[in-house]
């Protein structure tokens, strides 16, 4: 299966179809983080090239409910909606956008799914919505206890929205593995 991995930076879900046996290529306005097939320009771009599945991670600045109350109806949250329509309307059979609760849900539409890391492995809280496109639901994996809010608590830096971003390798796996399985359309 052909995996465009949408605004992902780590690698991280790129990786993880990757190991799965499917071709998969991460795009990114910055480089990627860990060796991989990565492009590194505007994923609109790309969005034309016959892929079978695109997992997207817009940019949540202006879209989840933390900075939406500072950027209600802004030019830059215009943007940001604009940019997950354009990404929801892409020409690829299966989509999943993956965003934290905000604006999209009340802008476009609902979720289909909200997920949080404790189902895949993680001892953690991070409630994270799933826009679903020709895909089922992710079903959890490895529910752990011992449930912490260690994104919400990472500590002011530079690097802190980029280590929020990242997605958790529990998460990863389970869509390679549920939704990389599925026959292409």
């Amino acid at each position: 299966m052909r995996v465009l991995v949408a605004c992902e930076f780590s690698g991280i879900v790129r990786q993880a179809f990757q190991t799965a046996g499917h071709e998969a290529c991460s795009v990114d306005l910055v480089p990627t983080e860990q060796p991989g097939t990565h492009v590194q320009g505007d994923v609109r771009n790309v969005l034309a090239w016959g892929w079978d599945l695109m997992v997207a991670f817009p940019p949540c600045t202006y879209l989840a409910r933390s900075g939406a109350q500072w950027h209600w109806w802004s030019n830059e949250q215009d943007a940001a909606l604009s940019f997950v329509r354009a990404l929801m309307a892409a020409p690829i059979g299966r989509i999943a956008i993956e965003n934290p609760i905000g604006r999209i849900s009340t802008a476009i539409r609902k979720p289909d799914q909200i997920i949080q890391p404790w189902q895949y492995g993680h001892n953690q809280t991070k409630a994270t919505c799933l826009w679903l496109k020709n895909l089922p639901l992710l079903w959890p994996t490895d529910i752990v206890e011992g449930r912490d809010q260690l994104t919400f608590h990472e500590p002011r830096s530079v690097d802190r929205a980029r280590n929020r971003s990242r997605t958790l390798t529990g998460i990863a796996q389970a869509m390679a593995q549920q939704w990389g399985n599925l026959c292409p359309m």
